[in-house]
Formats: C-alpha cells, structure tokens, sequence
C-alpha cells in the first residue's frame, strides 16, 4: 500500500476530529437505511469526474447523516482523479472511464492489490445548445454531430441539419463548438460514441482529451453548460443534469434503431440502454461496463449516450481505517434510498441486478 495513500486520509482526518466527535453523542455506532452498523471517524478524500459532482453532494450528506464519515471529494476531472489516486493523494477516484490497461498496472502497484472500477453513477450525456429562435428540440445524427465537432458543419441553417428537422425553421447562425479543456471520461465517451456510431463521419479515435481540432474549451461539465447558456449558437456536450441546471435545449439523437426519429433523453429512454449493459468481465468483482452496446441500439427508443461513472477502489486496503471508511462510504453510496435521490440531480439510479453486484464487490474489499 503506498503509505501517502494513508497520509493523505489521516491527515483530514485530524483536522476534522473536532467535528467528527461532534456527530455521536456517545461515540456509539450507528446504523445505515439499510441496518447495518456504522461508526466512521475519519474523513476519507477522493477526486475525479466532474459529472458526478452532484451525486457526490447526495452520497456525501448521507454518509454523514448515517455514518458520522466526510467526504472530501475533489471534483477535478476523471485524468486528475485517476494520477491522484495513482499518486497515494486519495483513496479513490471518480471516473467516467474505467482504468486503461497501464493505469490498471499503475494502480495495482499503488495499491499493492488490483484496483476495480465499480460503476456508482448513470450520467446520460446531452448534447446542449442554445439556439434562439428555435423553440422545440432539434434532432441530430450521429454522423452531423461528427462533423459539426469537427467544424466541417459551421451553420445551424446547414442542408444535414435541416434535413433532420423538416418544418422547423432554422436561423442562419454560426455553431460555436464548446469542448472540454480538460483530461474528461466524459469526452472519452463521447467520442467512443462518435468514433462507433458516426463512422467515417468523426475518424478521429477518442480519449480524455478533445480531439475535434474545433471550438473553444471550458473546464468541467459546469465550465462548458455555463459557456453555452451565455452563447447564442453555442452547443456542446456535458452531463444532463449540468444541462438541465442550466436550462439548455438538448437535441433529440437519431440511432440504428431508431433513424426516422430522434430518440428523446429522458429516464425511459436511458433505462432502455442500461437495461443492456454487459460487463467486460462477467466474473470476479471488477465491474467496468462494456458500454459498445450503448452506441449502436437495437431497440428503439434507447438512448444512445450514457455514461457510467466509476469509483475506481483498491481491493485490499492495508490500513484497515481508511478500508473501512472507504467501504462504509460505498455501501452508503450504493444503497436503494440514497441511489433513488438521484434522480432529482439528473442520473438515473443503478438497476437493481447492478446494485446487488455492486454489494458483493463492496463486501470483498479487504481491510
């Protein structure tokens, strides 16, 4: 175990004991919604993907209200979080990207135990835009999103787009493309959907870094929804509830199941594509989603662009206050009530045969 990891949880720690003492009475132990026993005494710290930063604020209040624990989650994008946890700087890291074969490596060795990606949050990925003039949603391919992110579709007026949206009349206004500027899992993933479902339309792979060669950057999915609600034109891509906390039109997507019509992003159609999620290992308790499914639908009406979100954990803690504290944490953190919160930030709640693989992972970590 690399002994920063340690440092860098009892370090908070002692700063927090004040208030830490301060949530028991008697220094008893208290029990989850669900009945288990838990008594946290430490503040654990952890950062990563920005799109589950509201999400965070939910786990984060429940793991105080039914534990006594704090979080301090950092929300400074999946990269960062990653070469923090990596680093020993935190005990786990939020990610919208499971591990690479060399961060897996890297992590092994920080760790002195594999690390395992566990998915705790849906995010759908919307494709914001203000446009005004324009009063219902627009429907967008997959192949005119490729090419407005990489500037070849400059007009929102543009024969590919009107097509899409027979009736609707379209102001001649430039489309400003707003990327992320920062290392993001949820630039990964949307350009893994470009790269697999726009076909030679995008050609230009995918990564934590945006590879559009187009636009102007914002850092953060609430750096690139504020960006757009200020921007007459302006379109991007960001977690749905920075989307709908910013008001933003999100456009409709037409897929392979569904090409006449674009698919709508709300929870039904979300539900649809999470209801097909097949894991890259379907044994042992590394739960990264082979999300390849999600892209190219076969049923109509899925939402193509969704997103798991991952807490990327070590499986064997050698100090067992931070291994508890952490598991405690997750288990919070994966329950029914607390993942029905969600829905009021935006996410949708993982689905109930994740959930229970989500406990028997939880409960394999060693401490």
């Amino acid at each position: 175990m690399n002994t920063k990891r340690v440092g860098a949880l009892l370090g908070i720690a002692a700063v927090a004991s004040i208030g830490l003492a301060a949530c028991s009475d008697d220094g008893g132990s208290t029990t989850t919604a669900d009945g288990e026993e838990c008594d946290v005494t430490s503040t654990i710290a952890a950062s990563g993907a920005t799109s589950q930063r509201n999400a965070m604020n939910v786990f984060s209040n429940e793991f105080d209200a039914q534990c006594g624990g704090q979080l301090d989650y950092n929300a400074n994008g999946s990269g960062s979080g990653i070469s923090e946890f990596i680093g020993g700087q935190s005990v786990f890291a939020g990610s919208d990207s499971p591990l690479k074969e060399e961060e897996a490596t890297q992590a092994e060795q920080a760790c002195g135990a594999p690390a395992w990606n566990l998915p705790m949050v849906f995010g759908p990925i919307a494709v914001a835009y203000k446009l005004e003039g324009v009063d219902q949603p627009l429907t967008l391919s997959p192949q005119v999103m490729a090419q407005i992110f990489k500037g070849e579709i400059k007009k929102w007026n543009d024969p590919a787009i009107a097509e899409l949206n027979e009736g609707v009349d379209i102001p001649d206004t430039d489309i400003v493309v707003i990327f992320r500027s920062d290392e993001s899992g949820t630039t990964d993933n949307f350009q893994k959907y470009l790269d697999a479902a726009a076909g030679d339309a995008w050609g230009n792979g995918a990564g934590k870094t945006f590879q559009g060669g187009t636009g102007q950057g914002a850092n953060g999915n609430d750096g690139v929804a504020s960006a757009i609600a200020n921007a007459d034109g302006a379109i991007t891509y960001t977690e749905w509830s920075f989307a709908t906390g910013q008001n933003l039109d999100i456009a409709n997507v037409t897929t392979s199941a569904s090409e006449d019509e674009g698919v709508e992003l709300n929870a039904e159609t979300v539900g649809k594509t999470i209801d097909t999620a097949q894991l890259v290992n379907e044994e042992g308790n590394d739960l990264a989603i082979d999300t390849a499914s999600f892209y190219e639908p076969t049923e109509a009406g899925a939402y193509p662009l969704v997103m798991p979100t991952y807490e990327i954990v070590c499986s064997k803690y050698e100090d067992v206050e931070t291994g508890q504290a952490v598991k405690q944490f997750l288990k919070v953190a994966a329950s029914e009530d607390v993942q029905a919160q969600l829905e009021d930030e935006g996410y949708i709640p993982v689905p109930q045969e994740f959930r229970e693989k989500l406990t028997t992972a939880i409960d394999a970590i060693e401490a």
